[in-house]
């Protein structure tokens, strides 16, 4: 009787295993959410497919992990066995071997793990204040004629930057405002002169940057005085940190983020380059316009010196001379033949 119970109803259907796995995976991966886990990689199987496969352990436990092709290659760290990592990914179960496993999308050494968990904190809770709302964000100029460049004077960024404004032609003044852009102390001195350039109210465009680096050399644009520094800011400003894939907090307090900070400059000299197109087609307008004008005028003024010539009275004078001379000498050959007829008779 037993026996025939736990066989009835939905609590006694019997699965097969495929079936049961499926509900386990089902169930697994709809209840457990992605998130980072924290270890130390062991088993670490390279395939040739591309595919990485690792267990990630602890003192207690033991996690299965793959890391597929496509996101293996998108990865900068360079996984060995015994590397203490964070991995973020979601669960899921290989239905085969009835095993549930980490799908990893990406992987960070656990130091630089501690400082994405911060950027991230951070810059959710800056974000819930409104730091970052558009609404806050001041337009750039089209045409700054005094531009301010808060940057290292010795680094790379910097002669990119002028390099970039000279060929295109910029027209206006550039300060480098000195600081440090990494390390100890970066962060004030950016502040500082920051503060001095709204003091001074002389920029009609901020520019704050740096060339790229790792996630620790650009930690000074994500400590949290500079950015909210960067975003009460009333001077306009271009946050210019890094190379295209990396983000820092201060690109999310500026007005606008630039890639690079030759990208900066590209877009700073961008209107001046198109302003100066359209003043070249313009003049270019100008000339012909012109030229037509003085063609239409020159041949406007031989049209009415043609008639001024035909309604002149000296026009009309001569004229008239010629006819008076033209009847003259009818008469005369009229007078001739008459009178030499009188003669012979």
């Amino acid at each position: 009787m037993k026996a025939e119970f736990e066989l009835t109803g939905d609590a006694g259907r019997v699965e097969t295993v495929s079936e049961f796995t499926r509900r386990v995976k089902a169930v697994l991966e709809a209840g457990v959410r992605p998130g980072w886990v924290r270890g130390e990689v062991s088993n670490l199987r390279a395939q040739a497919s591309g595919h990485v496969y690792f267990s990630l352990k602890d003192a207690g436990a033991q996690l299965t992990c793959v890391l597929f092709r496509g996101d293996a290659l998108r990865q900068s760290v360079q996984l060995h066995d015994g590397l203490q990592l964070l991995a973020y990914g979601e669960i899921s179960v290989y239905e085969q071997r009835g095993q549930y496993q980490l799908i990893v999308r990406l992987v960070v050494e656990d130091g630089l793990g501690r400082l994405q968990q911060e950027f991230e904190r951070l810059k959710q809770r800056l974000a819930d204040e409104g730091l970052f709302d558009p609404a806050r964000k001041a337009a750039i100029p089209t045409m700054p004629g005094t531009i301010g460049f808060i940057t290292s004077p010795t680094g790379a960024a910097v002669h990119d930057f002028i390099r970039i404004l000279l060929r295109r032609g910029w027209r206006g003044r550039l300060v480098v405002l000195p600081a440090k852009v990494q390390g100890e102390g970066a962060a004030a001195e950016m502040i500082e002169m920051l503060r001095q350039a709204e003091a001074l109210r002389l920029f009609d465009l901020l520019v704050i940057g740096r060339g790229g680096g790792s996630l620790e050399d650009l930690w000074a644009f994500n400590e949290e005085p500079l950015v909210r520094a960067v975003a009460g800011c009333p001077v306009p400003i271009i946050s210019a940190v890094g190379h295209e894939i990396d983000f820092t907090l201060c690109d999310f307090a500026a007005d606008v983020r630039a890639e690079t900070p030759s990208a900066a400059a590209e877009l700073i000299s961008s209107s001046f380059v198109a302003g100066g197109e359209r003043t070249t087609h313009a003049a270019e307008h100008m000339v012909d316009a012109i030229e037509a004008a003085l063609e239409r005028m020159s041949a406007r003024l031989d049209h009415d010196r043609s008639r001024l010539r035909l309604l002149s009275p000296r026009a009309v004078l001569e004229q008239n001379q010629l006819r008076l001379d033209d009847l003259t000498n009818r008469r005369w050959r009229r007078c001739g033949r008459d009178c030499s007829g009188r003669g012979s008779a």
